[in-house]
């Protein structure tokens, strides 16, 4: 046993036929797909779509959405033929064990709590804005202690600001999601296919009544020529907007962390992850291609572009649509990483990696209790009390660095285990993964200087967690049993 200890793909069999019975296994191909929709489409949409265009490519925004869709494949396929191979819940962390060793394991683990926990509190605070927005529009005016954590300051009706105690909506959504999460993977899905279908149904009721009112003249010139500064419109202006929206797509991953509670994962988890892919792309396509019709791209550059371009319209109900879908979206985002989350603190809890308290499923519900009773702690703690910017900012390098190793663990493992079976093969064997290593690193490069200063500070953290306890818990080829769990 040691730091480059790694899981054996023979006990992770074992681990997928004895665990997969106690995780309910109801989830189909659709749910999947659904769940991935659900991570993937939320309030970016309505608001990166417009300000990219604007800032960086004008209408040729399109192609910027098909080059991030591209980059986001490579990952995708790799986590395909990984999360056939390996079908057991803990996506990214437990195909780093069994394909680079426990440490590389314990900090890819490590950096997902920035992409589903941190995710779900930055998209709950977001939630909360648009709450009181709208409550604000029917004359409903909480108080402003209850709408914003102590480091942020509200802007009340009367012009004036003032400091908040609480995130108080923030705070409930989070907990309302958990105890939802609790009563069973079904359940979820089902309220997740609720709400997927208002932003959908939203999203495609803009795109089919927008249509008809597309200037053709708002798409001349379609790739503005560049101002003389990289990523102001041209070519580099694609390639910046590509940058910018390529983390509209994160969260797809998420669907992998389903495996043991999927009726079929060889073949549905694939499908769901290149399904909901497809599917986000094609929206978001077709969405930005009409967004930009309506509305030149010099005068998306505000808060609301979508609200923007259908004051163009006669069309003024739409509005009350679109901050319908908004909050539809959040809400299946938060969902979608609370669930992630809690599947990857239970496999993480079944290592011995954290305390097996994680590890304990409900008795009538089948479903992490535990994990996801912490889960609602500590995440509704940072939605509470924690100003946006302090949380934002921290999710895109940690999931950068999880597709990062997913699609560098292909490669160990093709090389390593050709002869293990792969339901599903990534295409293009070694071109795809490695573009896809070169793609996310190249993400994380050009996040800036503070990212990098958060994920090494986060990872440091880490460390001394594994160290001082991880280390000497771990068990990752054993098994708990239904009575040590």
């Amino acid at each position: 046993m040691g730091l480059w200890t790694r899981k054996s793909l023979e006990e992770l069999g074992k681990l997928t036929d004895s665990k997969g019975k106690h995780l309910t296994r109801s989830l189909t191909t659709f749910d999947l797909i659904l769940f991935g929709i659900g991570a993937v489409i939320g309030a970016g949409l309505f608001s990166i779509t417009g300000i990219a265009a604007a800032e960086n490519a004008g209408p040729a925004i399109v192609i910027s959405f098909a080059l991030a869709s591209i980059g986001c494949a490579f990952a995708g396929l790799c986590y395909s033929e990984l999360a056939t191979m390996i079908p057991v819940s803990g996506s990214a962390y437990t195909y780093a064990y069994a394909s680079m060793g426990e440490l590389p394991a314990w900090l890819i683990g490590w950096s997902l709590i920035l992409e589903y926990a941190i995710g779900a509190a930055t998209v709950a605070i977001s939630w909360s804005a648009y709450v009181v927005s709208l409550l604000h529009d029917f004359k409903i005016f909480l108080p402003p202690d209850l709408i914003a954590s102590p480091w942020q300051t509200v802007l009340l009706p009367n012009g004036t600001q003032a400091t908040g105690i609480i995130n108080l909506p923030a705070l409930l959504i989070i907990i309302a999601i958990s105890f939802l999460l609790i009563t069973g993977i079904r359940q979820s899905a089902l309220f997740n296919t609720l709400i997927v279908t208002v932003k959908m149904a939203v999203v495609l009721v803009f795109i089919a009544f927008g249509v008809f009112y597309i200037n053709p003249e708002n798409y001349v010139p379609f790739i503005p020529e560049n101002t003389g500064i990289f990523g102001q419109y041209g070519w580099s202006g694609i390639l910046r907007a590509t940058g910018v929206v390529f983390f509209a797509y994160i969260g797809f991953d998420a669907i992998s962390t389903t495996a043991m509670e999927t009726k079929n994962p060889q073949k549905s988890l694939p499908r769901g992850i290149l399904g909901s892919l497809f599917i986000c792309t094609l929206l978001y396509i077709l969405f930005s291609l009409v967004l930009t019709g309506i509305a030149n791209y010099t005068e998306l550059d505000v808060a609301a572009p979508v609200a923007y371009a259908i004051n163009k319209t006669p069309l003024p109900w739409m509005k009350w649509l679109i901050t319908l879908a908004i909050l539809a979206g959040l809400t299946s985002v938060i969902l979608v990483f609370l669930l992630g989350q809690s599947r990857i603190f239970y496999v993480m809890a079944s290592d011995g990696l954290l305390p097996k308290y994680l590890a304990n499923l409900h008795p009538a519900f089948h479903t992490p209790w535990h994990a996801n009773l912490i889960l609602m702690v500590f995440v509704g703690i940072i939605s509470a009390l924690a100003p946006i910017s302090a949380v934002s900012h921290m999710t895109s390098i940690g999931t950068l660095l999880a597709f990062t190793f997913v699609c560098a663990g292909v490669i160990i493992l093709r090389y390593k285990h050709p002869e293990y079976p792969r339901p599903f093969k990534t295409p293009l064997f070694p071109w795809v993964p490695l573009l896809g290593i070169a793609t996310c690193f190249g993400m994380m490069v050009f996040l800036g200087s503070e990212s990098w200063l958060r994920l090494i500070g986060w990872m440091l953290i880490g460390l001394i967690f594994y160290f001082v306890y991880s280390r000497s818990h771990a068990h990752p080829n054993s098994t708990l049993t239904e009575e040590e769990l």
